[in-house]
């Protein structure tokens, strides 16, 4: 089984990156304006939902008290943003950088699984069980 200090570290690791995931949507909303898929209403508020639940989930992720229905609500976060995910790998949004090559919106998207794995790891001690039972380590 993983120690103790491991799961704080990667806890806290996971709530920094939600945190500042949330806050770009605020400062840099057009990035994610760019992959909302066009099928969607209100594109500008969907940006800005998202973006508070990240950040909420983020600090939930640190306390005690709201660390497991923060962790369900990233994860149904994450499946909700899925399709935003595939529509940028299929329209090769285009951004600067190595995140602008059509190749990283590809291996993007299995990668929001492993996520996914790694935030469920935070539900309570049945996952963490479970996983250290398989022997999975995120």
């Amino acid at each position: 089984m993983i120690a103790r200090g491991h799961l704080s570290v990667g806890r806290i690791v996971l709530a920094v990156l939600f945190i500042f995931a949330g806050l770009l949507h605020f400062l840099s909303p057009g990035q994610y304006l760019r992959i909302m898929p066009p099928f969607l209403p209100w594109p500008a508020a969907l940006v800005a939902i998202s973006g508070a639940a990240e950040i909420l989930g983020g600090i939930g992720l640190l306390t005690a008290r709201w660390r497991s229905p923060a962790a369900y609500g990233l994860i149904l976060l994450l499946i909700a943003v899925y399709p935003a995910n595939i529509y940028m790998a299929i329209e090769h949004s285009r951004f600067h950088g190595w995140a602008g090559q059509p190749w990283f919106h590809w291996v993007r998207l299995p990668l929001q699984f492993l996520l996914i794995a790694w935030v469920w790891r935070y539900t309570g001690p049945q996952a963490r069980q479970w996983m250290a039972a398989k022997d999975v380590y995120i």
